[in-house]
């Protein structure tokens, strides 16, 4: 809501090496403070992420489960690279240093299900354990599955989110290859990521992790937990078109779907956390998309890219920001779009240019999140009638 961005110089070693030096990081997190000597031997750092948001979410919520209701309850998350930093080690030890001999746990470091497995271990759920690896949409639709799998009777609870940690050599130069990395505000790294804006650039990589507790409504007032919000609707589909390339059709779909299995009509939404990368073609397709699905509403409704501020986790951003979408229904305040002065003319919505909203009032959000390969996810949440 602060408006404060989370993008800077990034310090790592080998920062030399990359033509963009900008990103995401977290650099306040000490594994020390979490984890044993020995268990930091087989937990890589995107397991780490993913093991400490659930706990967040775990005792934010309260939950215990007892004995008989363990089979009934799951985790469902989403990761793109999963443990890219072993697999960088492990490269690096063979093919640099001619090594033979690399960590022995680093298939299981590495295995894109491991966080995932973390979680399903450390609170013995013993349903469903599975790892969606979408692209940028992987954590909404670990969200999202997660939720059906609840209202469709097969768990009464789930832990669902994502978690990534790609700050590496080999990933940034991969994404810096691609040319959607944005370049580097001359006068203050933090105002690089600019979404809808006619100057912006590309996107910023960034890390972390966010873990939902989604619970059967009947079970979580008998328990008297703190509700945020009901998730009312999800959908997810395929453009089927472009590797790539957006496109518009397929976002629209998705967000109409999304509507229909909420019951919600499109002035019902009174904010949208959108996918809003700051890529070119992404940020117009999606306003495109905006108009078509939600119709003259369209212009109406506050629309804000928080990766202005936190950057694009990848596999964990659907979570991250849906979480945002939670938090603004529940304070009834919509966080910003930061950097956004030049405004794109082909962008043309309430994209909260600068500084958050408080003080409005929100009946449902929803949250876009639209990846490579064509994969769209959209989530919309209300506020929790009993």
């Amino acid at each position: 809501m602060a408006g404060h961005s989370g993008i800077r110089h990034l310090n790592r070693p080998f920062v030399d090496q990359l033509s963009i030096r900008i990103a995401a990081p977290i650099e306040d997190f000490n594994p020390a403070t979490h984890f044993s000597k020995i268990q930091l031997t087989g937990i890589e750092r995107f397991s780490q992420f993913a093991l400490v948001a659930a706990e967040q979410a775990v005792q934010d919520a309260k939950l215990e489960l007892n004995e008989s209701e363990h089979h009934r309850a799951g985790v469902y998350m989403g990761s793109c690279l999963g443990g890219a930093t072993t697999l960088e080690d492990g490269y690096i030890e063979v093919f640099k240093h001619d090594n033979p001999r690399i960590k022995p746990l680093s298939v299981l470091l590495s295995m894109n299900n491991a966080a995932a497995s973390h979680l399903s271990i450390k609170y013995h759920l013993q349903g469903p354990n599975i790892t969606y690896a979408t692209a940028c949409s992987s954590s909404a639709i670990a969200i999202g599955e997660a939720y059906r799998q609840i209202r469709h009777g097969y768990a009464d609870v789930m832990l669902a989110g994502g978690a990534e940690a790609m700050l590496t050599l080999g990933a940034m130069k991969a994404w810096e290859a691609l040319r959607t990395l944005a370049h580097e505000d001359p006068n203050d790294a933090g105002a690089s990521c600019k979404p809808f804006a006619k100057d912006r650039s590309g996107l910023v990589l960034g890390e972390g992790a966010a873990v939902l507790v989604l619970e059967d409504a009947e079970r979580a007032m008998r328990r008297g937990t703190k509700i945020y919000a009901e998730l009312a609707g999800y959908d997810c589909s395929s453009d089927a078109s472009h590797i790539t390339k957006p496109d518009a059709k397929g976002q629209t779909r998705t967000i109409l779907n999304a509507l229909k299995d909420a019951k919600l009509n499109p002035e019902d939404i009174g904010y949208v956390n959108a996918h809003g990368t700051a890529t070119f073609a992404g940020d117009i397709e999606e306003t495109h998309a905006l108009k078509a699905s939600l119709g003259a509403h369209a212009y109406k409704v506050p629309v804000s890219s928080t990766k202005s501020m936190h950057g694009h986790l990848m596999g964990a951003t659907g979570a991250v920001e849906f979480m945002a979408a939670l938090l603004a229904l529940q304070h009834n305040a919509i966080p910003p779009t930061i950097n956004l002065r030049h405004p794109d003319p082909e962008c043309d919505l309430d994209y909260v240019a600068n500084q958050g909203r408080a003080g409005v009032h929100l009946n449902a959000v929803m949250s876009n999140s639209f990846a490579f390969g064509g994969s769209n996810a959209v989530l919309i949440a209300k506020r929790f009638q009993p």
